[in-house]
Formats: structure tokens, sequence, C-alpha cells
């Protein structure tokens, strides 16, 4: 996810992980759309990978699996430093570009772990350029008791299995410090991710969502006979995708006004989630998306019948009403489309395209199957699948 309180920016100081249960979110997020609409391959695909690992910072071994289910469904795949490209027969008629780490943990010296996120952003260092500690600890809660594994970020392999057992804020370095139960003899610089399994209920689909459910998508587009181009980034969440992807661009002094990126937008609950299917964009922090675009998305929302919502309108109408309160402003968030267009003075342009959840960056992060539906149903279009 987008998330620059802490890495790269779409999340609200209020979008977090609010306690509703899966009863709660499975009667608030039916928008009128079953499991049983989604194809059994998607879902199959999706919990295939959800299963393989990709810390954020160790991501190697994700590549390979994403490499092999591309080439099976006829992709040509090529693989340079933080990024994996696939490509059609057609690879210039459109670009996605999807994120595919995840939140986890790094040993980082004898039965000690850290946040995956701080130590690839450079954010956990003795220079000052760390989080708060009201930060810390908020992250921190969000995994207590969470089953945890530990692999070798190259090929892949299992190295063992633990469980959190708590957190503490280290004064001396100012830094978190995660303390692990059966990983004890790990060695440093390995990645340890959390446990998980995709989980599907009557009407949503619930786990570690953020990045692997649209990178599942363009994987399974394919499969439906996509000839473009999807990017597959590294280190999204440590702030760094942006730069692997405008240096793709850049080796080949290629230009494009057609890159969508896709990803997951979160919402401070189920019910403000559910209000539409998919999450459009005018602009972030960084500055303003490529209009022309923007409208080519909003045209096929309305032509399908997908309801869509603008972020930046939804936290500039929030940040009204905060301000007549006298309370702080919401940022605007810092997404990697909007750091690419900033970057690259005007070698690459394009919008976003995201899926609204609830319980960000959890074990619980949850999307409606309406809106899965909905996305996938707008992706299709841009393809030229329908």
């Amino acid at each position: 996810m987008s998330s620059d309180n802490g890495a790269t920016g779409d999340e609200l100081p209020t979008v977090m992980d609010n306690g509703t249960t899966g009863a709660e979110l499975a009667m608030a997020m039916d928008n009128g759309t079953s499991v049983e609409e989604l194809p059994a391959a998607f879902l199959d695909l999706l919990a295939t990978l959800v299963r393989n690992p990709s810390v954020v910072g160790a991501e190697h071994s994700f590549f390979r699996v994403l490499q092999r289910e591309l080439e099976e469904r006829g992709a040509r795949v090529t693989w340079y430093e933080g990024l994996l490209v696939a490509e059609g027969s057609r690879p210039d008629s459109i670009m996605f570009s999807a994120h595919i780490d995840r939140h986890g943990l790094i040993c980082t010296g004898p039965d000690e772990f850290q946040y995956a996120a701080f130590v690839a952003g450079a954010r956990s260092d003795l220079l000052g350029n760390s989080v708060s500690e009201t930060l810390m600890m908020r992250i921190s809660d969000r995994f207590e008791s969470q089953p945890v594994f530990a692999y070798e970020p190259w090929s892949g392999s299992y190295r063992g299995q633990g469980r959190i057992t708590g957190a503490y804020v280290c004064e001396h370095r100012n830094n978190l410090i995660f303390q692990l139960d059966g990983l004890e003899r790990l060695v440093a610089g390995s990645p340890v991710a959390f446990r998980d399994k995709l989980r599907v209920g009557s009407n949503m689909l619930s786990g570690q969502l953020d990045n692997v459910l649209t990178a599942a998508t363009l994987v399974y587009l394919y499969e439906s006979g996509f000839q473009g181009t999807a990017f597959f980034t590294a280190q999204e969440e440590a702030g760094k995708s942006w730069r692997y992807l405008l240096e793709w661009f850049r080796r080949f002094g290629n230009s494009t006004n057609q890159l969508i990126v896709v990803d997951t937008s979160p919402f401070p609950d189920s019910d403000v989630a559910a209000g539409q299917q998919v999450v459009l964009r005018n602009r972030d922090v960084n500055g303003q998306f490529n209009s022309t675009l923007t409208g080519r998305l909003v045209e096929t929302c309305e032509s399908l019948g997908v309801t869509h919502v603008f972020k930046d309108t939804y936290i500039e109408q929030l940040n009204q009403a905060r301000q007549a309160r006298g309370e702080e402003a919401h940022s605007l968030g810092s997404t990697e489309m909007g750091r690419i267009v900033a970057a690259s003075e005007g070698l690459v342009d394009g919008t976003t395209l995201q899926i609204p959840t609830t319980g960000y960056h959890t074990m619980n992060e949850s999307a409606s199957t309406s809106s899965v539906s909905g996305f996938m149903r707008v992706l299709r279009r841009l393809a030229e699948l329908d």
C-alpha cells in the first residue's frame, strides 16, 4: 500500500485496525457480490501467492514465484534490480504496475528482530532518521502473538517458525525491537514473514492483502489473454519502488502517459470502505496525475456500473471538517505514481486505480468481493479483454 506514515504515503492516521470482527465486516462490506462471482482460478492464485513470503527488502524469492506463474500464462519475463517486468505481444498497448513487498521483520543480530520497512528504508539508523516512538508502538500492537516463519531470501527455503511475544523501543537507538520465541539461532540478515493464509468469506477476502491482492490480479490478467506490460516493484513499503520503475524507463529512453499503478487504499471502517468499489485519484502531495487517463478510468467505471470515489477529494472533505474543529489536517499522501511524476520531468505520467480496504497493514486487512470484482472488470476493459 502506498502509505507515507513511515513509508511512501496514502494512509490516514485514522485508518488502522479498528477491531471490527470478520462477521461485522462481512455484513458491512456486502455490496451484492458473492465470492462465487470471482474466478476460482484467481482465488487459487491469490491463495498461493499469499502463502509465499515477500518481506520488504527480501523479495527475491517471491520474484521467482511470480516469474513461474507469469511464464506459465504466456508472458515474457525480465528481471531488473527491484523490478520484474512481464510483457505480452503488445507491450506498449497499456502498462500496469503493482508492488509486491509485504511487511515483516529482519533479524539484525543474535535474537534481535526489527521491522523490515524501517531497516530497508534506513529509518532505524543511529542518525536520528527514524520514525516516532508513537508510530513504533502502534505498529508493535498490531502483531502481538502473531505466528511468524523465517526464510532464505533468494530461494525462499524455510528456516523455521516462531511467534512474536512482545516489542519495546530501545532507548539508546530509538528503534523498535521485536521479541520472538522459536527463532533464537537465526542468522542476522534473515527475513521473517508473518504466517498467513487467504481467508475467503461469502462477500469478502481477508489476510495480509497489501500488496499481494493487486499483484495477483495482474498475473491473472495474462491468464485471460492480456498482451500489455505489467511491472512488479520491490520495497514500496520502504519508499524505494518508484526509483526502480523510473530507472526502467530511463534505461530504455521510453516515455509513457499510460501508466496505471494499482494498489489497495485504506479506509477507517468497513462502512466507509463499502461506499465504493474502486478508488481513483486526481493527485497526491507530489502533484497532479494525468487528467486524460484519469478521465478514461472514470468513463470506464461509469460504463461498467462500477462505483468509485476520488481519495484526494475524500481527504480534502475530511480536512474541512477537521479544520472546523481546530484539528490538524491530514496529508493527501505520497504515492508511487506521484513520486514518479514529480521525478521523471515529463518522461512518465499516469494515474492510479485502487481497491478500498479496512484493517490496513494487519493480518485482517479485508476487501469486499464486490470491490475486487469491480476492480478486475475495470482492468479487463482497459486491457481490451471484454
